[in-house]
């Protein structure tokens, strides 16, 4: 399915980016068996790192946000690469429905404000792209649009959101990303502002059955609009039996030889799809040995 889309204005001097992730929140909730507050914001946050990872140039660059917002639910992490595959992890995945005066669930409590966004940009140079911004309300889809504009420049409109069914399960889920470039003339950014005033939330978009793609040029409206291209984005853990191997390699010498003298294999668990790695006494006896060869 192609749930991802990119337009452009005709001049060029804006384009968005709009999602439809319904089958990327659906996962974390089915991984992280995350309560309904918590599925709002860690959905929040995969929504906007699989838009940001769209942006990436290469497939193989990877982008990693991280909130620590002092909320209920800890950290929150999203890594998403530069085809938009995501993958996320939340300290407190059962953090409560907490309720403000209007009964409904507030993120702000669950994620926090008083923390920061983390953004880890790796492009393949020698030191990865880091920049951290204080949060500005913990909703993040502000906070996002904040760190656009104060690490980046970039002026940015970030909208997300999670619509929950009855029994708590993910009914949809999605946002946009409009971006102006540096040439925008003030009647780009009057035409968007009017666009922004008279639309719908994303998350109800989705839920009367708008199209990434019809959202995408939605927001351009009036701007002569074109799409740019489609995309299919996923929830995607990369971890497997290779990569674990090699986090045990990291170990000094000292730390695997215990490991070995406990006598019992070694299980290696995913925080991001709980996938476990076993190893055996034999393959840490293994691992031991090529340590010891490469003199380390």
């Amino acid at each position: 399915m192609l749930n991802l889309a990119r337009s452009i204005t005709k001049d060029g001097s804006a384009f968005s980016v709009a999602i439809d992730a319904t089958n990327i929140v659906s996962k974390i909730k089915e991984i992280h068996n995350t309560s309904a507050a918590v599925s709002i914001a860690l959905g929040r946050l995969a929504v906007a790192g699989s838009m940001m990872g769209a942006l990436l140039k290469n497939d193989t660059d990877s982008l990693t946000l991280r909130i620590n917002g002092n909320g209920t639910a800890g950290n929150l992490i999203v890594v998403s690469n530069g085809k938009g595959f995501v993958k996320a992890y939340v300290d407190n995945p059962s953090a409560g429905i907490i309720t403000n005066d209007c009964k409904a669930i507030d993120i702000k409590k669950v994620v926090g404000s008083t923390g920061m966004l983390s953004v880890v940009k790796n492009i393949g140079l020698k030191q990865p792209y880091s920049s951290q911004v204080p949060l500005i309300s913990g909703e993040i889809g502000e906070d996002i649009t904040n760190y656009y504009v104060t690490s980046e420049q970039i002026p940015t409109v970030c909208a997300l959101g999670v619509l929950l069914n009855e029994d708590l399960t993910i009914k949809c889920a999605g946002g946009f990303l409009i971006q102006l470039l540096p040439y925008a003339d003030e009647s780009v950014i009057d035409v968007i502002e009017k666009n922004l005033a008279n639309i719908k939330s994303v998350s109800k978009m989705l839920d009367a059955g708008m199209s990434p793609q019809e959202i995408s040029l939605k927001v351009l409206e009036g701007l002569t609009p074109n799409l740019l291209d489609e995309c299919e984005v996923k929830y995607k853990c990369d971890c497997d039996r290779t990569r674990t191997e090699r986090l045990l390699t990291s170990l000094n010498a000292k730390e695997i030889e215990d490991m070995i003298n406990d006598g019992k294999p070694i299980s290696v668990e995913c925080h991001f799809c709980n996938s476990k790695h076993t190893f055996e006494i034999d393959d840490l006896k293994r691992i031991l040995a090529l340590k010891v060869g490469k003199g380390e």
